[in-house]
């Protein structure tokens, strides 16, 4: 703890250096509440005491400050650095903070010698070319769906493509040219349809059409009208494709910002230009301290979003407004990326049809998150009241298992407080050491993970509902019964009717096992749906995704002293896996390549 009265602001003021730097401000809990940078440290952090303060926001801040402590850098830009790198570390209240960290998707193409192509998200060190980035993992999959109609390229895991004996369905449905098995497209054939999915990637349709419509008429003039048909099938789709892309744009890499803000909340729309098309937008929702200028907010917002360290900064940025330290953070960006980035207002057509366009965007999601944040706020309010609550419920969270026949078992946790879902603290548990398809045991074993090293007031939920009947409200009771923090959270068990049917729903309370009455209709009820559905969808995305690496990963990896090519060689010889697990050890250690000490250890791994 630190104590309020042993800070003097003035004594430290007086030794304060004019240096630039970083300060953060603490409380009298030793919590950070702000973080801040100054070209002249004394000169700013002065500003804070003056006798006469005219922001809300600095006099409330102010009246908290028990300890402020420094850091001294070398210019202005090393300050915008380390306050960013403060920001995301502490999440300081009054601080504006970018919630919304995750890195953009791509697609990549890898270097293989049979290049694939795939999604792609995180850092971007593998060798291969990276296209993007796109707003969101849904896009990326739509484009690769349609770019698999058109080019028979590849999209399969390596593991997959490296055990083919035979062309997979893919190739029979005309979307793959099964470069895995010898025999069925040449190396040359297969890089070219590699370099036209290149040329479609960074949006040279004209190009790509020109150069299919040689080939079929080459094709064709060679009396290949088989070959041809197959080029005339792929201009065609092409051109489907370039209907539908109404919008595009002379730079070849731009992000265009949209803003929009209200007291105490603000939205900013982010338009993705690549290789002169709209690869798409998202919108973001900065947490915004009262009394916040609009100029600082998106200052704030842009400095984070560009710094941190996942995201390609673009050659130019489209501004709704101008920044108090512009050429600072262009500056900046500038170093970070390597090469010069461009700040525009708009003023020309193309960018400034972009930028209103950005704006609207900002504004009708700034509307639609504010009316859905009133919503599941009255939501809680009638909740509080179903349930007679001494203090009103700030955060809730749901479990749910997801498995198939007991199999790849996956328990969900969402979480929610009073402005909706808070998907930053959604967890996914894989289910390991039970008996299959036991989901008391399953629900025993994911509430022992999450709330295990869970004691800070702010992270235990004031209502945790288990989705299921009074067997897994037991579990939860059972576990709690032993657990050694304080704040046991309110349980209820939210049983499904016999019909299934939403509004059917049975609320049992913990302890007594008594049916809370809520009405069908209720906005109570409705709340209680919504993050049981969450928490039923999150399960089942984890158990589909842990179920898809099942299926895609063969028993034989990771077994020690076996690599690719042994690997191959056992299925070729064996037949498959099925030969490979029916076999003895004797058979096993034949195989080219297997010792008999190895076919003893395959053997052991595949039947234990």
């Amino acid at each position: 703890m630190v104590d309020k009265t042993t800070f003097d602001h003035q004594a430290f003021l007086r030794n304060l250096t004019s240096q630039p730097g970083v300060y953060r401000m603490y409380n009298v809990a030793g919590e950070v509440i702000y973080v801040g940078k100054a070209k002249n440290l004394k000169k700013r952090v002065s500003s804070y005491f003056r006798k006469q303060v005219d922001s809300v926001k600095t006099h409330s801040l102010v009246n908290q400050i028990a300890s402020i402590d420094i850091t001294v850098v070398n210019s202005e830009t090393e300050a915008f650095l380390l306050e960013n790198n403060y920001i995301k570390k502490y999440k300081p209240r009054y601080n504006v903070v970018l919630r919304d960290d995750k890195s953009y998707p791509f697609i990549y193409l890898s270097a293989h010698h049979h290049p694939r192509l795939s999604f792609h998200r995180g850092s971007r060190k593998k060798p291969g070319e990276y296209f993007g980035p796109y707003p969101s993992a849904w896009s990326v999959r739509e484009s690769l769906r349609s770019m698999q109609k058109i080019f028979p390229v590849r999209q399969c895991e390596d593991a997959y493509y490296r055990a083919r004996s035979r062309p997979c369905l893919q190739y029979q449905m005309k979307r793959c040219s099964a470069p895995c098995v010898e025999g069925h497209v040449t190396d040359d054939e297969y890089q070219t349809q590699v370099n036209l999915a290149r040329l479609f990637l960074k949006g040279k349709n004209s190009e790509v059409i020109a150069t299919l419509v040689d080939k079929m008429e080459q094709a064709s003039a060679a009396l290949n009208f088989e070959l041809a048909a197959r080029y005339r099938d792929q201009i065609s789709a092409l051109r489907k494709i370039q209907e539908q892309q109404t919008i595009s744009s002379s730079e070849q890499e731009m992000d265009v910002l949209g803003f929009a803000m209200e007291p105490g909340i603000a939205a900013v729309q982010a338009l993705f230009v690549r290789d002169n098309s709209l690869l798409g937008n998202k919108s973001y929702f900065p947490k915004v301290p009262a009394d916040s200028a609009p100029e600082d907010v998106f200052q704030a917002f842009l400095t984070q979003f560009y710094l941190a360290g996942n995201k390609r900064i673009p050659k130019t940025i489209v501004l709704p407004v101008t920044l108090p330290d512009e050429e600072v953070v262009q500056d900046l960006l500038s170093q970070q990326a390597g090469r010069q980035i461009r700040f525009l207002r708009g003023k020309r057509d193309e960018k400034r049809r972009y930028l209103q366009l950005a704006n609207n965007n900002a504004q009708n999601a700034l509307d639609a998150h504010r009316n859905q944040q009133r919503s599941i706020f009255a939501r809680f309010m009638v909740l509080d009241s179903a349930l007679e609550t001494e203090q009103p419920i700030k955060r809730m969270e749901c479990f749910d298992i997801s498995h198939t026949s007991g199999q790849q078992t996956v328990a969900s946790c969402v979480v929610f407080n009073r402005e909706g879902p808070l998907k930053s603290d959604y967890r996914k548990y894989n289910i390991e050491g039970i008996t299959p398809g036991d989901d008391y045991a399953a629900m025993a074993q994911a509430l022992k993970r999450r709330y295990k090293s869970t004691t800070e007031a702010e992270k235990m939920p004031d209502l945790l509902l288990i989705d299921g009947g009074k067997g897994q409200l037991a579990q939860a009771e059972k576990f709690f019964e032993a657990w050694k923090g304080n704040n046991v959270p309110m349980l209820i068990g939210v049983a499904k009717g016999t019909s299934r049917k939403p509004g059917l729903e049975t609320l049992i309370l913990s302890g007594s096992y008594e049916t809370i009455p809520v009405a069908s209709d209720s906005p109570a009820l409705h709340l209680i749906q919504h993050i049981r559905d969450e928490a039923h969808r999150f399960a089942i995305t984890g158990h589909r995704n842990r179920r898809q690496k099942a299926k895609t990963t063969s028993p034989l990896e990771g077994l020690p002293g076996i690599g690719p090519k042994k690997r191959q060689t056992l299925l070729k010889y064996m037949g498959g896996l099925h030969g490979v697990k029916r076999a003895s050890k004797e058979e096993l250690s034949k195989v080219p390549g297997i010792s008999a000490e190895m076919a003893e250890m395959i053997y052991d791994q595949l039947h234990n």
